[in-house]
């Protein structure tokens, strides 16, 4: 049975990985601060530092993936309807007629991998939350689609 400490130490590491928002990279910074203080006096929180962890490893991973996907995708886009002349010459040269035929399908899929990454970051939200609270009631819990990079 687990102690109300543990409890606590553990939701907060759950909830430290919010930080992020305020913080940058407090995503990782205070979940292995908490962890790494508490990693040997409680296998509660141990397990629960790991999930944090590696949880957010992988967000970080799939959002490397969207990004390399995404980005390329509209910078080729965007270059090929500015003609190099503009680049060149460098004169104040105005974009009037952005073609997208031909490109469609381009732009659906860098806007697939935008939204995925929107939706990534909201289910990360709540999936942060309900951790917490399972944490908070004593219960091991385990993040969906989390790739075990720590063991």
């Amino acid at each position: 049975m687990e102690t109300t400490s543990e409890k606590n130490t553990a939701t907060f590491t759950h909830l430290s990985a919010l930080s992020q928002y305020i913080i940058p990279f407090g995503n990782y910074i205070f979940p292995i601060l908490i962890w790494t203080g508490y990693k040997d006096k409680s296998e509660f929180v141990n397990h629960h530092g790991k999930q944090v962890l590696n949880f957010q490893l992988s967000l970080l991973l799939y959002t490397l993936i969207l990004a390399l996907i995404a980005i390329p995708i509209f910078i080729s886009v965007v270059l090929q309807n500015i003609p190099i002349e503009a680049f060149l010459y460098n004169d104040n040269y105005v974009i009037r007629n952005f073609n997208f035929d031909g490109h469609i399908g381009l732009l659906s899929v860098g806007a697939t991998a935008v939204l995925l990454f929107g939706m990534l970051k909201v289910v990360e939200f709540f999936l942060i939350i309900y951790a917490s609270i399972k944490t908070s009631n004593g219960e091991y819990y385990k993040y969906p689609l989390t790739i075990p990079f720590i063991k």
